[in-house]
């Protein structure tokens, strides 16, 4: 009698699967552009299973950006975990170089929500605020920590850096990214 041993993984189920495809296309081709019969068709799953779970595209989107927040909350946090208060911002700045230089790094999916999707209602666009304010928030504490002589002005400078690393780094690889650390540490050398 032989028996069967459960594989370690589990199959995605449907919901997972919507997420898993819908989170793959939107970050690789924009919400815009990928259709929801494409989202329904390669994650194998029917139309009704999209209602079922997210009730319309516009909630499926709002997932997908909620689980790229959190998964981008929890590397963040990873990366910093065991650097002292003061060093934390700069070493933000070391995550963002890691980040732009990975293989399958194509911006900030935030950013292109924000330009992407013109409702400031919209539940995507509400989600990707709630993220800025959180990094804004990590900035703050994060520049008085080092002992920045405007923390607040130094948080606002810092997320402008970040903005503009990410954003240029799509095009021009790691450098923008090296080159905000590089102004970030000026900032808070001061």
């Amino acid at each position: 009698m032989s028996r069967h041993k459960p594989s370690a993984v589990p199959p995605p189920g449907v919901r997972e699967r919507l997420l898993d495809t819908a989170d793959q296309l939107f970050y690789k081709e924009g919400v815009r552009a990928v259709g929801i019969d494409r989202v329904l068709a390669e994650a194998d799953a029917a139309k009704a299973s999209l209602y079922l779970h997210f009730g319309c595209k516009d909630e499926l989107i709002a997932a997908h950006v909620e689980r790229r927040v959190a998964g981008a909350r929890s590397q963040i946090e990873a990366y910093l975990h065991d650097t002292p208060p003061g060093e934390r911002a700069l070493r933000f700045f070391d995550w963002v170089v890691d980040w732009v230089k990975s293989p399958d790094f194509r911006g900030c999916p935030l950013q292109h929500i924000v330009a992407e999707i013109s409702d400031p209602k919209h539940p995507a666009r509400l989600a990707a605020a709630r993220q800025r304010e959180w990094l804004h928030a990590r900035f703050l504490e994060w520049a008085r920590a080092a002992g920045a002589a405007d923390p607040g002005a130094t948080a606002g400078a810092l997320l402008v850096l970040f903005d503009g690393a990410v954003a240029a780094s799509e095009q021009d690889g790691p450098q923008r990214a090296r080159n905000a650390r590089w102004v970030a540490g000026q900032l808070l050398s001061r």
